[in-house]
């Protein structure tokens, strides 16, 4: 009996332990602020390390080979009392089949991260409330990781997990935090799960899908036809810039892709790259320098 119950303990706790979906590395850096005494900045590291990898996000057991990779960099510039201004660079990347390498998916700045806190101070998300500007932006971020994740394993797979972020953003309308208002096209935390969710930026998301899924995972067993596919994938873009020039979401996409797109066309079968180049340099031209070096 004994043996039965302890059995079914550690089954119950392995499934727990499982249940969190992120492995994130947050680090905090106090540099810029010039503080004697660093424990504030090393508890509050500590804390958000265990809220992004402690928080259930959602209703999914993963595995943790399932887990979503993820580094967020938050640099304090300023520091006074219980607040505090800052910078937040969130990267997240996803394993590419049959190989050892980790793509990137995510690489976003955002400069508009001021919130206060106290030290030891416990962080909870509440799905039903916005409690302060530091639980609202990391639980936000945590759910574009996974909803980008998501889109580059199935053709929209992210929508449920950009609703919850997108929630996030309709609970903050209240506050007079930066960066959750929709102001004239001013890129933010608004704009970009509204344009996520938006039909209008559909060419996005079937890219992210059509890239990962069908391009980079199948590299390692048909490399020819894996350049293909994400050469065409580069031709989405141009549909979608003849509707919104300059497009938020082009940006993020190269922002985090750029150097292995430079990778990918420098080795093993050739391809069309003039055409390649060419589609690259109409769809992202803030890369240019990048482009002229695919060569091969």
């Amino acid at each position: 009996m004994r043996l039965r119950l302890a059995l079914i303990i550690c089954c119950f706790l392995g499934l727990f332990t499982q249940a969190q979906e992120l492995n994130c590395t947050v680090t905090v850096n106090s540099e810029q602020v010039g503080q004697t005494n660093q424990q504030i900045f090393k508890t509050l590291e500590r804390s958000l390390n265990e809220f992004m990898n402690k928080s259930k996000w959602t209703n999914r057991v993963y595995g943790e080979r399932e887990k979503v990779n993820a580094q967020m960099f938050i640099t304090v510039s300023e520091y006074e009392s219980d607040r505090f201004k800052a910078t937040i660079q969130i990267q997240s990347s996803r394993p590419v089949f049959n190989t050892a390498y980790d793509s990137p998916v995510f690489n976003y700045k955002d400069n508009s991260f001021n919130f206060q806190y106290l030290e030891f101070q416990p962080l909870v998300y509440n799905p039903n409330s916005f409690d302060s500007n530091l639980i609202g932006v990391m639980s936000y971020y945590a759910y574009i990781i996974l909803g980008m994740d998501a889109d580059t394993f199935a053709q929209e797979g992210g929508t449920d997990y950009y609703k919850e972020a997108q929630k996030i953003v309709t609970q903050a309308q209240g506050t007079n935090y930066a960066g959750w208002k929709q102001l004239g096209g001013e890129r933010n935390r608004f704009e970009l799960v509204d344009n996520l969710l938006s039909n209008t930026y559909r060419e996005y998301r079937v890219a992210m899908y059509n890239y990962h899924r069908k391009g980079l995972d199948i590299l390692a067993d048909n490399n020819s036809t894996g350049k293909q596919v994400i050469a065409g994938t580069m031709r989405l873009f141009e549909t979608l810039i003849k509707r919104r020039p300059n497009a938020f979401l082009i940006q993020t996409f190269f922002d985090a892709k750029s150097e292995e797109i430079l990778n990918v066309f420098s080795d093993g079968p050739k391809v069309d790259v003039v055409k390649l180049k060419a589609t690259l340099n109409r769809v992202a031209p803030f890369y240019s320098s990048i482009w002229n070096d695919i060569e091969y």
